[in-house]
């Protein structure tokens, strides 16, 4: 015993509302089931050289998320760095408080 199923099909394109642009800017855009940040153009002037830098070490991946990739490397070494200051500072005056 066989049963078929099949989606409906829709001759007239009246039965779909129109998707605006609106539409696509209240949606929430995901990876798997956690919402994901978007991504915004920019345009910037890079020095040439770096732009054939990242090329070549990017290979086929794409020079551009190679380039974004990086950046946010360099962004979250910072606050790393900008924390452990502030820790290796609160350590020095409770060691000297406790000197004192």
């Amino acid at each position: 015993m066989s049963k078929s199923y099949s989606s409906p099909t829709f001759d007239d394109q009246d039965e779909y509302p129109e998707v605006t642009q609106s539409d696509f800017d209240r949606a929430t855009f995901r990876v798997g089931l956690k919402p994901a940040p978007r991504k915004k153009r920019v345009t910037i002037l890079l020095d040439t050289v770096l732009i054939e830098y990242f090329r070549a070490k990017a290979g086929g991946r794409g020079y551009q998320t190679l380039i974004n990739e990086t950046l946010r490397q360099a962004v979250e070494h910072d606050d790393l760095k900008e924390t452990l200051r502030q820790i290796i500072r609160e350590e020095l005056n409770n060691a000297q408080s406790v000197a004192a």
